[in-house]
């Protein structure tokens, strides 16, 4: 029995040590925290500032192609998955799951392109946790519904996305790379 802990003490040392010495790890994770930081003090001037929910119809018109539009989003990204209090639990799980998992992952990360992308998708889901977590929903409002874009989101939404796409473009660089 001893034996197993003393291991995942070996183990979790291990990954410090390399967590530490990778140059983009401190950097990255500094990133998605003003990612998440970013992402509440929009929503925060949206709720508090502007006062969106409180305006009639909770929207302001600023171009034809794009407005301010209070969402409450009880749901996942573009509002799937949405439901009660299992359905906030398990999206908060998921969230966290994903975010320590990506942790783990920056730690090893050596590509640039690899490593922004995980911060972003990091701070994202970290954002939109603590709406979750706090208020039982997140709070959306950029809408781009002029370019006939549907789904209202918000600045931890499209750190996801990019995230997402850095990752997607990195594995591709990376692969044509080692094709070369």
């Amino acid at each position: 029995m001893t034996e197993q802990p003393a291991r995942f003490q070996e183990r979790a040392a291990a990954w410090l040590a390399r967590a530490r010495s990778n140059p983009l790890f401190a950097p990255c994770l500094g990133a998605a925290a003003a990612i998440a930081a970013i992402d509440q003090a929009s929503k925060a001037w949206i709720v508090h500032g502007l006062r969106l929910p409180e305006r009639m119809g909770g929207r302001i018109e600023i171009s034809s192609i794009f407005d301010l539009t209070y969402v409450r989003n009880f749901g996942a990204s573009f509002g799937m998955l949405a439901g009660g209090l299992w359905s906030r639990l398990i999206l908060a799980s998921i969230s966290i799951a994903v975010s320590l998992a990506l942790i783990f992952w920056l730690a090893k990360a050596e590509r640039r392109l690899l490593a922004a992308g995980f911060a972003c998708i990091i701070g994202g889901a970290v954002g939109n946790l603590i709406d979750r977590a706090s208020l039982g929903y997140v709070v959306d409002f950029l809408d781009f519904s002029g370019l006939a874009f549907p789904w209202v989101f918000n600045v931890a939404d499209a750190a996801i996305n990019i995230g997402v796409g850095l990752l997607i473009l990195d594995a591709f660089l990376s692969r044509e790379k080692a094709e070369r």
